[in-house]
C-alpha cells in the first residue's frame, strides 16, 4: 500500500482561495492557521500525510518545524522559497511506496515536481476538494445526528406517551 503525502504551498494557497485571501488581509497569521485548520480536516478525512510550507521571507530566521493538529508545518530558511524545498522534500521523500502530491497553482513548480514525479494539485483543485470532503463531514454528522436515540432510555410508545402528557401538565 502506497503512503499518500500531500506537500502544500501555504503562501500560494493563501493568495488562492477565497477565504483565506480575504482572512489574509486581516490577519497574516489567522489566515495561515485557518490553512492548517483546513488542512487538519483533509489528513483527517483522507489519511494522507499532510505538510504545508511557507516561505521564511515572511517570517524571517532559521528554518523552523512544528506539528500542529496532525499536521507538518515548515518554514524555510531565510534564503530558502517554498518552491525550492518543496523541490528538495519530493526528492527526499520520493520512493517505490510512496505517492506525492504537491498543491500549488506556481506553474513553473508543478512542471519541476511533475518531472520528479510528483502529481500536481491546483490550489483550485483543492478548495474544490476541500468543499466536498466539508459537505461529506456535514452529512455524516447529520446521519449520526439523525441515528441518536431522542432518549438515552428506551421507552415504549405507550410510556412515552404518559411522560409526553404529565411533561405537557395533562393527566
Amino acid at each position: 500500500m502506497k503512503q499518500e503525502i500531500l506537500l502544500v504551498d501555504g503562501y500560494n494557497v493563501i493568495g488562492a482561495w477565497p477565504e483565506l485571501r480575504k482572512l489574509k488581509l486581516e490577519s497574516l497569521s489567522d489566515a495561515r492557521d485557518r490553512l492548517i485548520e483546513r488542512m487538519a480536516e483533509y489528513k483527517a478525512h483522507t489519511g494522507w500525510r499532510v505538510i504545508i510550507l511557507f516561505d521564511a521571507h515572511l517570517m524571517p530566521g532559521i528554518e523552523k518545524k512544528n506539528k500542529k493538529h496532525q499536521v507538518e508545518i515548515v518554514f524555510t530558511r531565510e534564503n530558502e522559497t517554498a518552491d525550492e524545498r518543496i523541490e528538495k522534500m519530493v526528492s527526499e521523500l520520493s520512493g517505490r511506496r510512496v505517492q506525492i502530491h504537491v498543491a500549488t497553482s506556481d506553474m513553473t513548480e508543478q512542471w519541476v515536481i511533475f518531472a520528479q514525479g510528483a502529481l500536481r494539485k491546483s490550489a483550485r483543485e483543492l478548495e474544490i476538494e476541500m468543499n466536498e470532503i466539508d459537505k461529506l463531514i456535514t452529512n455524516n454528522v447529520k446521519v449520526i445526528q439523525e441515528q441518536r436515540p431522542s432518549s438515552k432510555i428506551q421507552l415504549s410508545d405507550e410510556v412515552a406517551e404518559i411522560f409526553e402528557k404529565w411533561r405537557r401538565g395533562l393527566k
